[in-house]
């Protein structure tokens, strides 16, 4: 059982060094041919130093300049403060970055909704275009995955939107969470869509779901969402474990694991609702729909909670860093051990 479960565990790092080992040089480290990996993270991915995954449509998307650059900066500091590496991804003129410097955070921060938008299925489209593209949930998990990044931490993750039943407008971070092996650390899924259907969606995918420290499944800005998490996790090791199963089934599913935010960051629910009825109406009038929805909906309920959604949405994904760095550290310590044995 050793013997296989090592096995198992050098051929996922072996991929990923060999990708890490052609790195080199460079802000962004030495062109792979399509990806370019840069050489703090390389480095890491060759000595199994823990990483954590950071998207890019948070900067571009999710927030106004300078808050965006400000908050970007500060994920980094807080990853590293927590003992792992940070890995922001995403595409510059075309080529897949894994790890920007300082600069292009800001680059990307100042581009802001002139970066595209960018989910796994446009990812060749962006290349080909040699566009700039800000990396959604799925597009991250999904390029994390081809250089061996088993954590990822995000804000909140996309889901089956509200009337989804009739409209079938579901993210494509579902499905990437049924087909790439990568652990997502969030605050739930994001308040404006329908959690319960989101949840079954994540079931058919065969994604393991998991609460961090609580039996109710969260809700982006609130603790709550009247919803049953599927599973429980306690600690930062007990999150590693659930991911180094993962890895020794050699399943081809995602992991998501759901933070609460923090108790004094939590937005009033019964407000926060009232915005996204409000907002989803106007999107409606509007007919605005797809990809664009979701940056229309957060930020009309900013707008219309006199910024107090912003300020939840900052606090929580920065409590997701802290906690995705300290599971990042876990698993590497974990796999280390194993690698004695």
């Amino acid at each position: 059982m050793a013997d296989s479960r090592l096995a198992i565990l050098s051929r996922h790092f072996t991929s990923a060094a060999d990708s890490a080992s052609k790195a080199g040089s460079g802000s962004c480290g030495q062109n792979l041919g399509w990806i370019k990996i840069s050489p703090e993270v390389s480095e890491a991915l060759k000595h199994g130093t823990p990483i954590v995954a950071l998207e890019s449509t948070i900067i571009s998307h999710g927030m106004p300049y300078p808050q965006n650059f400000e908050t970007a900066k500060e994920l980094e500091v807080i990853v590293r403060d927590n003992g792992a590496v940070p890995a922001t991804i995403a595409i510059l003129d075309g080529v897949p970055c894994i790890g920007l410097t300082t600069e292009e955070l800001e680059i990307l921060a100042r581009l802001g909704s002139k970066a595209r938008k960018t989910a796994s299925r446009d990812i060749a489209l962006v290349m080909a275009g040699r566009e700039n593209g800000a990396t959604t949930v799925s597009a991250t998990m999904y390029l994390a995955s081809k250089v061996g990044i088993p954590v990822f931490v995000t804000g909140g993750i996309g889901g089956v939107h509200r009337h989804g039943e009739n409209t079938m407008d579901v993210s494509s971070d579902l499905t990437e969470l049924g087909n790439t092996p990568v652990a997502v650390i969030s605050a739930g899924i994001k308040s404006i869509l329908d959690i319960p259907r989101t949840l079954e969606y994540l079931e058919t995918q065969r994604v393991t779901v998991a609460a961090y420290r609580t039996d109710e499944f969260p809700a982006f800005f609130t603790q709550t969402s009247g919803c049953k998490a599927p599973a429980r996790v306690e600690s930062p090791e007990h999150c590693a474990r659930v991911i180094d199963a993962n890895i020794r089934l050699e399943q081809k599913s995602g992991i998501l694991i759901a933070v609460p935010i923090p108790r004094e960051h939590s937005a009033s629910g019964s407000l926060i609702e009232l915005a996204i009825q409000q907002a989803l109406q106007e999107a409606r009038e509007k007919k605005i729909t797809g990809n664009a929805e979701t940056p229309f909906l957060l930020a009309r309920v900013n707008e219309l909670t006199v910024g107090a959604s912003l300020a939840s949405n900052i606090a929580l994904v920065k409590n997701n860093a802290s906690i995705g760095a300290k599971i990042a550290v876990s698993l590497a310590q974990l796999q280390k051990r194993s690698y004695k044995r």
